[in-house]
């Protein structure tokens, strides 16, 4: 064999040894049964063509690599954003482990999730009481404070009722009459992860501030001079969260951060295991309900949520995950007008100095073409920032971005020349966004760690500002939003421009004379 216990070999190199070459070809010639090479080659050729990309686009009932995932992943984003808080996830073992295998392989953290471990007699006759045993072990062995219960497709499909299965748990003493247990309805086969962040913090403020699911008085809403700040999903929110909470410091502004899962995912290494780090507590949910206005930074992630807390007699401040200058200009005045705070000046002095970075390397992006796909506002956001550069955002994806949505993008093109010939695409796919990237080529993607597939068929180099990002290491460490999340994202761009144009100018007396030093 090619390695041994003194020579061990990366993948990277083992699978090019001889003995699994030939394992390869031997399986090749003798399993697979494939078309002639030539013909599968003649069939991608066409896959890159303006025809394919006609029927491509007429499809309406199939759906290739959507750019999303499925509600009750976002559900458990909510649930690990809250003090001692168990997401407990009515469904199949399975599931629970994409999610937190998802999480975990993007923040590098261990990601606690439990299920009801509904198999197939549950399926058929109801899974109470998996839901019993369930809530009685995860309360049992965690000791969480909270319990926040969400579905998957299996309880959607039979018809669980949560508010009905819970109160039978609490009666069979699974856990106490008034221990908490808010819960979502998170069908996995309709939305996507962000209609599940919504629907989870939807079910928690519902909770708390009406009355426990009856078993509490609704609380009585006073007014105070705090704000409160609700992220949406956000898998840069290890760095968001410290420079948002930074923010409101500067501001001298008390500040509740509603689901705050970034402790939950920057643990330290010390020896102490935490399960539970962090989050927003009980108390901090309830004295939300007093705030002078709610900032909702994801607008597209937090519909219901943001009509719930308007219900209850606050201004709703709605913003689209603004970034770089205009978007954080926006985001700070709206603080000020809020509040009645001045802008501070050391964010005045870091604006500066974020547009004093954008004026130095100004020239390298200016007309760079771009496509990218992610979250809703997460694109208009990027979309605003690209243009503030003289960028061009050619192809703007969202397999999860409705009509309005898309309108929103438009108007940010029509009101920029830079957007001229740049075009919307909701409820598309990365399928579809392969035939754009062939037939209509641009010089960056912006994406996520899926987008390599598209790298590598297309020759588009990649930027990595979408979650989840597997692929590279500690990208959520650092902030995307506020001036200093606008320098990263520009150092992003600016790395993958320069990597790209070194690598194009390093062949010896062909290329290398633009192989420069300096650039």
């Amino acid at each position: 064999m090619p390695q041994s216990t003194d020579n061990i070999l990366d993948h990277e190199l083992l699978f090019r040894e001889p003995e699994y070459q030939a394992l390869l070809r031997n399986k090749k010639e003798n399993f697979e049964f494939t078309h002639p090479d030539e013909a599968v080659k003649q069939v991608a050729e066409w896959t890159k063509t303006e025809d394919y990309k006609q029927k491509n686009f007429a499809r309406d009932s199939l759906t290739v690599n959507p750019a999303k995932a499925c509600q009750p992943l976002g559900a458990v984003f909510v649930a690990n954003g809250f003090h001692k808080t168990l997401p407990f996830v009515h469904g199949s073992q399975g599931c629970v482990a994409y999610y937190r295998s998802h999480f975990s392989r993007h923040f590098k953290e261990p990601t606690s999730c439990v299920s009801s471990s509904m198999t197939e007699d549950a399926a058929v006759f109801g899974g109470l009481n998996n839901m019993i045993d369930g809530l009685a072990n995860a309360y049992n062995l965690y000791k969480p404070e909270m319990i926040a219960v969400s579905t998957t497709c299996m309880a959607e499909v039979i018809g669980d009722d949560l508010d009905a299965f819970i109160k039978n748990s609490k009666q069979k003493g699974s856990v106490p009459q008034d221990y908490d247990v808010p819960f979502a309805h998170t069908p996995a086969f309709v939305g996507s992860h962000v209609t599940g962040y919504d629907n989870a913090l939807l079910g928690i403020l519902k909770h708390f501030w009406d009355g426990k699911a009856g078993t509490s008085p609704p609380l009585a809403r006073v007014p105070d001079d705090t704000v409160n700040f609700i992220g949406g999903f956000d898998g840069f929110v290890v760095g968001n969260m410290k420079e948002i909470r930074r923010i409101f410091h500067l501001f001298g502004v008390k500040v509740n951060i509603i689901c705050d899962p970034s402790e939950t995912w920057n643990t330290p290494t010390d020896g102490q295991f935490r399960m539970y780090q962090g989050g927003t507590t009980k108390e901090e949910v309830e004295r939300a309900l007093n705030a002078k206005a709610t900032f909702v930074f994801q607008e597209f992630c937090c519909e219901k949520t943001s009509k719930f807390i308007a219900d209850h007699g606050q201004e709703v401040i709605l913003l689209n995950a603004p970034v770089g200058v205009g978007g954080t200009d926006r985001f700070l005045m709206e603080i000020s007008r809020a509040t009645g705070k001045p802008i501070p000046a050391e964010l005045e002095k870091e604006r500066g100095q974020l547009v004093d970075a954008m004026a130095d390397s100004q020239a390298n992006l200016h007309g760079k073409r771009y496509a990218l796909y992610g979250d809703p506002d997460q694109m208009l956001g990027y979309t605003q920032f690209l243009l503030e550069l003289g960028a061009e955002p050619v192809h703007v994806l969202a397999t999860n971005g409705n009509e309005g949505w898309a309108e929103k993008v438009k108007a940010l093109l029509d009101a920029s020349p830079y957007g001229a010939g740049c075009k919307v695409y909701p409820k598309r796919d990365l399928w579809h966004l392969r035939s754009l990237l062939f037939t209509e080529p641009v010089d960056f993607l912006i994406g996520n760690t899926y987008g390599k597939y598209l790298e590598r068929d297309t020759g588009t180099p990649l930027v990595r500002l979408v979650f989840p990002i597997f692929d590279r290491h500690h990208y959520h460490r650092y902030p995307t939003w506020g001036y200093a999340g606008g320098l990263r994202i520009l150092l992003a761009l600016l790395d993958e421009f320069f990597e790209t144009l070194d690598a194009n100018t390093i062949d010896i007396s062909k290329t290398d004379y633009s192989y420069d030093i300096v650039r």
